[in-house]
């Protein structure tokens, strides 16, 4: 199939497809959108691309010109009828019929040979999250993601320090990737029309990580910094040792009465790096 939205609307139609809200499934049909994607993502011939939820492959079609392969995850075996005739002209693309978040993502990528792996989706609002977090719990060695989420998902992603959009979320993802917004993208461009704008993310993973001497200890400090948003550190943090907290805080010209949303990543890994019960 040459891609264009009205065969994507025309072989849904043929296959009675029905949308399924409980997968958040909004299928992009404009070509622009997608064409910006590609480019904006650098992909390249020795590249790896893990693509989680293809829907009516539309992206996907683009991907599978530029990438090595193409490993998609779909959960909704409807589809496969559907994706099987608007791919059918590519043999680099394979489609896996399971929850990406069951998968056993090392196992299933020790078949490919590449240089760079990327993870290139559309991602529905629920899972977003679970995704990323898959991929770095899992440890698999990733160079990029490129994410198309609802707007304030990835507000959240790149927020600035004191922003309303900073939370826990965002001081995790900056520990491990540059992040930056890369493309705004309209609701019009869906089918179904979702109730809100979009926005592509780009999280690429940083060459060399900031040193931390007990990892489960920093995410625990911030994941409790930000447990009540609007309480203060002196608040949120009162299970642990206040002094040896402060005492940190200090050479920041900081102390406990401020939120979580006011201290940087640099400053969270200090005071992780530098605590004693």
């Amino acid at each position: 199939m040459e891609y264009s939205p009205k065969k994507i609307f025309t072989n849904l139609d043929d296959n009675k497809f029905s949308f399924k809200k409980k997968f958040g499934q909004n299928f992009i049909v404009d070509e622009n959108i997608i064409n910006n994607i590609i480019k904006l993502t650098d992909i390249s011939s020795d590249t790896l691309v893990i693509e989680v939820g293809p829907g009516a492959g539309s992206l996907t079609y683009k991907l599978c010109e530029k990438a090595k392969n193409v490993l998609c995850y779909e959960i909704d075996t409807s589809l496969k009828k559907i994706l099987d005739k608007n791919l059918e002209k590519y043999d680099n693309v394979e489609i896996i019929y399971e929850d990406f978040l069951k998968a056993d993502l090392k196992k299933d990528l020790k078949k490919y040979d590449y240089k760079k792996l990327y993870l290139v989706s559309n991602l529905p609002y629920y899972i977003t999250t679970p995704i990323i977090t898959k991929i770095i719990t899992d440890n698999i060695l990733i160079s990029k993601i490129v994410v198309m989420v609802q707007k304030e998902v990835g507000d959240r992603f790149s927020a600035k320090v004191g922003s309303k959009d900073y939370n826990s979320l965002t001081v995790f993802l900056n520990y491990y990737f540059d992040i930056k917004k890369i493309l705004n993208v309209s609701k019009n461009v869906f089918i179904p029309k979702p109730n809100v704008d979009s926005v592509v993310v780009s999280l690429v993973k940083k060459d060399k990580k900031e040193y931390i001497k007990n990892e489960k200890l920093f995410f625990e400090i911030i994941r409790n910094s930000f447990t009540q948003k609007r309480k203060t550190l002196r608040n949120n943090l009162k299970n642990y040792n206040l002094n040896n907290i402060e005492n940190t805080l200090k050479k920041y010209n900081m102390d406990l009465s401020i939120r979580a949303e006011q201290i940087s990543l640099d400053i969270f890994i200090d005071i992780a790096n530098n605590y004693e019960d």
